[in-house]
């Protein structure tokens, strides 16, 4: 979200338009509502309606199955099991198979790719369905910018985890019940489809920053379709690219900066602060968010008494110890923590809690919790991971740390309350801190440290290193497709490499 009347609609409307590759892509026999347009949509608030489901419902946190979720579906979540960052408390064949980085066809998260496809599918029915509806070109050009943002991120995300996919021709969203195989776009498709609609995007949605409190607070904006178009440049190491979104997001106008201390920037207070690019609005009643209930140890002390403690999400204690111990971050990310029974944890005495190393608090509390579901925005993109990216396509760029290059890390750095860097001998230096700069930034972000690990070529070298992984191989670097989809494109669909 998003204003009131937006996170209703969110919490109650039937996807009408998710007609979607139900025959094409899935065994499952699945079946939609169709939308009979003289009925319905009607006027500017039905067509505002179905855009809201189609562009944003990956991006809710109140539900399980969307890669904005608390659980295991989340990209920040399942991507940094598989990197030197996470862990997990409960141990179960999904979870194991990600922190052992040993993927294939039945690795729980690879439903996330027929998800995305007919998600984006749903973008593309719900833009054929509102065309004609009556309003304003201003109103349909806003309304269109949202959906292509939406195809934009939803695209990254697949590029990101699985390579090429699918997207739906006109014909197959018109006979949505008909076995049409549809092949895979080509890689070099794949990227055109993701820049071609954060570009569109660009185009149609408004300059302006929706503020917190703003009728449209929560909606994608032109900075959410830039943000993530600079990461598509930093995936293909388009430097220059990149750097052209950077310079845009930063510019005065835009309105991001750094919040003061870095754990205020979770907090209920602090809802919808500088920082803040997009996230998921959140509230108790209708969406709310579940991430203390999976990290928090149920000794875990808490002002708020009712908050539930599931003890699931740690990190690894050997990227603990990579922080300084006055870094200030540190204190949401809590590896000694003395329990309501009295009793000091730690590593060396670990009780329920830090056996699997330490916790990954990041959010405050909302006082209105009780259970576990806090109504704290979830935060998905925001103005730190930007300003690092920047810093380190700079460089990349120059082939050598630049000024802006070091000041722009040194914004983060120190905002942690550390020493400002004052030099680095050479380009291979700097980006070695950048990246530990970043690690110890976003962890459990976004799938932020997959992404990174990729690009300096380290994943798997990580996973065997850090996760004493034996079934890494080179090729996991991309998860494999459902074996459904493989099995139901008639050969149109080749599984990616290695599975």
């Amino acid at each position: 979200m998003i204003t009131n009347n937006m996170k209703n609609i969110l919490a109650t409307v039937a996807m009408a338009a998710a007609l979607s590759l139900a025959s094409c892509t899935d065994l499952t026999e699945e079946y939609y509502d169709s939308v009979n347009s003289n009925i319905y949509p009607k006027n500017e608030q039905d067509a505002d309606a179905l855009v809201l489901q189609a562009a944003y419902q990956q991006f809710q946190v109140n539900v399980y199955n969307t890669l904005s979720s608390c659980n295991i579906d989340n990209v920040g979540v399942f991507t940094e099991l598989t990197t030197d960052i996470g862990s997990s408390q409960w141990k179960n064949g999904a979870t194991n198979d990600l922190m052992q980085v040993n993927f294939s066809t039945n690795t729980g998260i690879v439903k996330h790719y027929i998800n995305l496809v007919k998600a984006i599918s749903s973008c593309k029915n719900t833009m054929n369905i509102i065309k004609n509806v009556p309003m304003s070109e201003e109103s349909l050009d806003n309304l269109n910018g949202q959906l292509h943002c939406g195809m934009g991120w939803m695209g990254y995300m697949l590029l990101d985890l699985f390579g090429a996919f699918q997207v739906a021709d006109q014909e197959h969203l018109d006979h949505p019940y008909d076995v049409i195989p549809l092949p895979r776009l080509s890689y070099e498709e794949s990227v055109k489809f993701v820049e071609d609609n954060l570009r569109e995007a660009i185009r149609l949605l408004p300059v302006d920053r929706y503020r917190y409190g703003s009728s449209s607070y929560g909606r994608f904006s032109r900075a959410v379709a830039y943000t993530i178009l600079m990461k598509l440049y930093m995936h293909e190491r388009n430097w220059d690219k990149a750097i052209e979104c950077g310079r845009e997001i930063m510019k005065p106008e835009m309105g991001f900066d750094l919040v003061a201390h870095y754990p205020d920037i979770f907090t209920l207070e602090n809802e919808g602060n500088d920082e803040t690019i997009y996230a998921g609005n959140c509230t108790i009643e209708n969406n709310g968010q579940l991430w203390l209930a999976h990290v928090l140890p149920s000794g875990y002390p808490t002002t708020n008494p009712y908050i539930q403690k599931w003890n699931g999400w740690h990190v690894l204690w050997s990227f603990y110890d990579t922080f300084d111990p006055s870094d200030e971050r540190l204190k949401v990310l809590v590896g000694d923590y003395v329990g309501t029974d009295g009793v000091r944890y730690n590593r060396s005495n670990p009780g329920p809690g830090l056996g699997d190393g330490a916790l990954p608090v990041k959010y405050g509390e909302d006082p209105g919790d009780t259970g576990q579901s806090s109504g704290i925005d979830f935060i998905l993109l925001r103005y730190a991971d930007v300003l690092t990216l920047m810093s380190e396509a700079l460089a990349r760029q120059a082939g050598s740390p630049t000024a802006e290059a070091v000041e722009l890390l040194n914004r983060v750095h120190t905002r942690a309350g550390l020493e400002a860097y004052d030099g680095f001998k050479n380009l291979s230096d700097f980006l070695e801190a950048n990246l530990t700069e970043r690690g110890h930034e976003l962890w459990f972000e976004g799938g932020c440290r997959r992404s990174d690990l990729i690009r300096y070529d380290r994943y798997i070298q990580y996973a065997r290193k850090y996760r004493n992984s034996n079934s890494a191989q080179d090729y996991m670097v991309l998860f494999p497709l459902p074996q459904y989809v493989i099995d139901e494109s008639r050969g149109k669909v080749i599984q990616n490499p290695g599975y």
